[in-house]
């Protein structure tokens, strides 16, 4: 199964060229899913589907014809099906605090409960074989990197706090509940918990691997999009996974020639420039703008046939180059890691226990070390030619 992930700032046009993508694979006999990871979902809209007939099949892909379906993951169904004894839990502690039991309700869907739904589904088909690729139509940036970062985040929970926690609180428990004013969790909770992650078991290892994930990041020619698709470029690299395309979107077409958008046209050129440069040797695809929105069936089409040439396979695996790599030098052992735009005064990092954590600016990656690197320290860092070289030595 091939996992094909698009993300970008918000508005630059993730969810249309998603779907696009997915007409096209569909048309090259694909069994696909297009699948709407954005909480703010408009994949539907770009579909041009009637809401009520759209929204009767929710949580249940809908299929636009033999071969394509799509899906929009709807939190509240996901909480009966899936969160329902830890959004129980929940909503008991916010009752306590005196508001409303619908409010309760909807504080109770919690930063990431969406995200690891999704991925439960791609779990999910991945092991029931459904579809040969799955098109992930993520939120904007910052919210695409909680998406890459949970499995690994509650992974390290699992493994270093839930079993600690599960065994304290089951101690505990029954005097603890006669003096505090709210119950402890029970043990159902922590089994919900444990099941959940049962079912995003091996998931981190299909997203790190690019013969099966590409990140395609979308953009607009413009500048603030472009530091965000830069930053989003390295987050992906620091988590592993592979960027193997960049589509820049809404590009003036050469036909406009009014004097109105000669700012426009030279601001444009400029980004176009940078962008090629930046990104080489990904890739970049270049879609113009349309003289219309793009909506309904017959217009992702048309969408679709500008994107790829006619039997262009975007599913193609083109790039595999991991983001970093472990190396063994003379005396000592290197950790070396892709940092594209990178600049040496964002760049953190230290060890803790048997991982490397690199920082740049607020996110945070923890790398796993082998075992024959696990009892270094690094001693020397250096940032060349987009490469974190770290030094490991005996301490």
């Amino acid at each position: 199964m091939r996992i094909l992930l698009f993300s970008g700032k918000g508005g630059v046009g993730k969810t249309s060229l998603a779907a696009a993508t997915g007409l096209q694979l569909s048309r090259l006999g694909y069994r696909t899913l297009v699948m709407s990871v954005d909480p703010a979902h408009s994949l539907a809209d770009a579909f041009d589907l009637e809401t009520s007939l759209f929204q009767e099949k929710t949580n249940d892909p809908y299929p636009i014809d033999p071969r394509l379906s799509i899906l929009e993951v709807n939190i509240q169904k996901e909480i009966k099906r899936h969160w329902r004894e830890i959004s129980t839990y929940v909503i008991s502690v916010l009752r306590t605090t005196g508001i409303s039991d619908v409010e309760a309700e909807e504080l109770a869907i919690l930063p990431g409960m969406e995200e690891l739904s999704a991925m439960m589904y791609v779990n999910q088909y991945r092991r029931e074989d459904r579809y040969d690729i799955i098109v992930l139509d993520c939120a904007p940036t910052a919210e695409s990197m909680r998406f890459v970062s949970m499995p690994t985040t509650l992974e390290w929970y699992m493994k270093h706090v839930f079993p600690f926690q599960r065994g304290l609180l089951k101690a505990v428990r029954p005097v603890a509940n006669r003096l505090s004013p709210v119950e402890l969790p029970t043990d159902s909770y922590f089994a919900n918990v444990q099941d959940l992650f049962g079912r995003l078991d091996g998931i981190s290892d299909l997203l790190e691997d690019a013969n099966v994930t590409s990140v395609r990041l979308v953009t607009n020619p413009e500048k603030m999009v472009l530091r965000e698709t830069q930053r989003a470029f390295v987050y992906f690299s620091l988590h592993g996974l592979t960027v193997d395309g960049i589509i820049v979107n809404r590009v003036l077409p050469q036909a406009i020639t009014d004097a109105w958008f000669e700012e426009w046209r030279a601001s444009q050129a400029k980004i176009l420039h940078e962008i090629d440069e930046y990104f080489a040797p990904v890739v970049v695809k270049r879609v113009p703008l349309f003289t219309h929105e793009v909506l309904g069936r017959e217009r992702l089409e048309e969408l679709s046939g500008v994107l790829y040439a006619e039997k262009e396979d975007p599913a193609a695996v083109s790039r595999t180059e991991a983001p970093y790599s472990f190396v063994k030098r003379n005396a000592h052992y290197e950790v070396r890691l892709r940092l594209p735009f990178a600049v040496k005064g964002e760049v953190g990092l230290f060890k803790k226990g048997d991982e490397l954590v690199v920082e740049i600016g607020t996110l945070r990656r923890h790398i796993g070390l082998p075992t024959s690197m696990a009892a270094l320290t690094p001693t020397r860092a250096t940032l060349e030619n987009k490469i974190l070289t770290v030094e490991m030595r005996e301490g």
